[in-house]
């Protein structure tokens, strides 16, 4: 008995330190991370990004975030774990890109046994993921800036840019190349149409801090500065719209705090949205982006449709906001139990019901 109890006393201390890192790992991989991020076409941190992106871990910032690990413990473990995916889930392979990011020696074996048990039960679905995202394309061959578009379409590129419009993981001291273009699109009439290379990486608006980097990344002609309403209606100033009176219409708003808010209607819109939400979207995905229900405010009245509360869930204090609005509204006995001035769990069985689906989105940076 004084055996087990002995043993006991020794494994418990490393049980535990298998669950969390120290502080100077923490800051190993935080710098390690950053410096390889900065580089723009390292394979593992492409994937990585594009992760954190997808899924909204990096927040809405993510090219800060990148450069800072350490200042968000759950954004430290996400990027671990999309490291981890793109090391198909193997502690080996693993463990040679945290050598590859020049890792400390010391911290190489505590990280990559920290990581796989964190999410070893997740390895089948992480794996079986990665495969799909590079059937499907979804992963860039570098962290790309705006590439130039086809001779017919709008001039788009960041490499004139002067320094502070540049998104945080650009570099200005040479020219960015555009893309080869992809295969020409041919329309129905049989005539052929260039290939639209655009990046439509909405992280790139993230990073400016003044108006006139809309109309250098897009052109004069495709921004328009027009008079602006909250989600109710109500004025609230001015906002400068990228491409407006289309489907790719994008509406932003540079506060005197420095912040900046960034709102999409159209439902067929191009851009890549934080988290993966677009307008359209129904309930139930952004349900899912937020691990949990949340509480919607009643339709048809004052905020109504907007959310009243994330719960606590994924979503929560990352500066999103959004308005539902319900497709099926011809049964009064139905709809009328989420109208008025109530607001109404979204994952109550009666709501699917109604159909509801995104109308709009608005994501709001942090001063």
């Amino acid at each position: 008995m004084k055996r087990i109890f002995l043993l006991l006393v020794f494994a418990l201390p490393l049980a535990t330190s298998a669950q969390k890192l120290t502080e100077s790992a923490i800051e190993d991989i935080s710098s390690k991370m950053a410096a390889q991020f900065l580089k723009l076409n390292d394979p593992a941190l492409v994937f990585v990004t594009e992760q954190m992106s997808r899924s909204g871990a990096g927040g809405l910032e993510v090219d800060k975030t990148m450069q800072d690990l350490k200042k968000e413990p759950a954004a430290m473990d996400a990027a671990l774990k999309y490291l981890f995916q793109y090391s198909d889930c193997n502690r080996q392979t693993f463990i040679a890109n945290l050598r590859a990011m020049n890792l400390s020696s010391g911290n190489v074996f505590p990280v990559a046994t920290y990581t796989v048990n964190k999410y070893k039960d997740e390895a089948k679905a992480l794996t079986d993921e990665k495969k799909e995202l590079y059937r499907i394309g979804a992963i860039p061959k570098a962290i790309t800036l705006m590439v130039a578009p086809p001779a017919n379409l709008d001039a788009v590129t960041t490499t004139n840019l002067p320094a502070a419009a540049a998104p945080a993981n650009t570099q200005t001291t040479a020219a960015t190349p555009a893309k080869p273009a992809g295969p020409a699109n041919v329309s129905a009439a049989g005539v052929t149409e260039p290939t639209d290379t655009r990046n439509w990486d909405v992280r790139l608006v993230f990073g400016m801090v003044k108006p006139d980097q809309l109309q250098t990344l897009y052109g004069k002609e495709n921004v328009e500065l027009r008079d602006a309403t909250d989600f109710d209606g109500n004025d609230v100033g001015k906002a400068w719209v990228v491409y407006p009176d289309t489907e790719n219409e994008m509406s932003v708003i540079f506060y005197a705090d420095s912040t900046k808010s960034i709102t999409f209607g159209q439902e067929n819109t191009k851009w890549k949205s934080p988290f993966g939400i677009k307008p359209g979207d129904p309930l139930e995905k952004v349900q899912k982006v937020n691990t949990r229900g949340f509480r919607i405010n009643g339709f048809e009245w004052t905020n109504g449709g907007t959310v009243a509360s994330w719960d606590g869930g994924a979503l929560d204090k990352k500066g999103v906001h959004i308005l539902f609005r319900a497709q099926n509204t011809g049964d009064p006995k139905l709809y009328d139990q989420f109208t008025g001035d109530k607001s109404f769990r979204s994952d109550a069985a009666a709501v699917k019901k109604l159909g509801v689906v995104v109308e709009k989105i608005e994501f709001r940076t942090q001063p």
